[in-house]
Formats: C-alpha cells, structure tokens, sequence
C-alpha cells in the first residue's frame, strides 16, 4: 500500500489539510501527518487541532510515495525546521511527487530546485514563485514533472484529482 505524508505544522489552512489527508485516505493511502516533533498538537488559522504522527526527523524519502504540503501560513513555520527542509529535498531528489497548494510553494522554495520549473499558488506569493527562478502559471492545477501545485481551497478537487492519478 501506498504512503503519503502530509506537513502539519501551526496556521495550517484547515479544508487543505482535511480534504487532501481523508481523499488519500478514502483511496486506500496510508497517510502520516509529519510535523516538527512527534506527538505534538498543531493549531490551524482557525483553532482546528491536529497531532502529528511522526516528526520529520524520523523518516526518509524512501519510507514515502508522495508529499502534500497545505497552505496556511504553516509553511513558513515548516521552514524553521532544518528537518523538514532536508526531507523535502529528498522527495525532490528522489522526484517523488510533491503537492503543495496555496503558500505551500513556501516550502518547495527553500526544500525543492525550482529553476525553470512552472508552478502556481496562491497570488499573494507570486513574486516568492518568480524569485526562485521558477515561471507562475495562473491555473486551478499546474502539473511539471513531479511536482503539482494548486492555488486556494477552490482548486481542491482538481488538485487532489491530479495528485490521486499520479500515484495509481
């Protein structure tokens, strides 16, 4: 069976944590929310709370198939982490793919080699996008190579659509 981490770290955006984790989930995924540290509550920028499973220091690449990162603001704080940055750049290395949606692109900017790749997120981090070297595409899923990206919760569905076909 298939396994998917997801980045859970504090102000993660509530409907791009849930929707993504219980899609893989309903398609047969096994899925770890991976966070800093083990075992710790997460808030969401709504006061949602969730516990991560496993800290991002106790897996690799090759323990997972695939990588969502939701958006929020949680991925400037999944950046403090030396080792969430380290594990996002093995899934790059390894051309796993890696989903991220909204700010998520945050993370693949300090974990992923995006030069001359074209991505999409949220407006907002458009410029952020540009200065990595990367082209932004304004689209509901923009798919290069193994990494797929989406902008808001509106694109979720063709977002998780894109993610689930990739990996079946």
């Amino acid at each position: 069976m298939k396994k998917v981490a997801i980045l859970l770290a504090n102000l993660f955006d509530d409907k791009e944590l849930l929707y993504p984790y219980y899609r893989l989930l309903e398609a047969g995924f096994n899925v770890d929310l991976v966070g800093a540290d083990k075992d710790t509550i997460y808030k969401s920028k709504h006061g949602l709370a969730m516990k991560s499973d496993v800290a991002a220091v106790d897996i690799t690449a090759a323990d997972y198939d695939a990588l969502v990162i939701p958006g929020g603001f949680s991925p400037d704080y999944m950046r403090r982490s030396k080792d969430t940055v380290e594990f996002v750049k093995a899934m790059d290395a390894h051309k796993k793919p890696i989903a991220a949606i909204c700010h998520g692109p945050w993370m693949m900017i300090s974990g992923c080699d995006l030069k001359g790749r074209r991505l999409t997120g949220f407006f907002s981090i458009k410029d952020d996008i540009l200065n990595a070297g990367a082209e932004y595409v304004d689209a509901a899923v923009v798919t290069d190579g193994h990494l797929i990206t989406s902008r808001t919760p509106k694109d979720l569905p063709d977002f998780m659509r894109t993610l689930i076909e990739r990996l079946t």
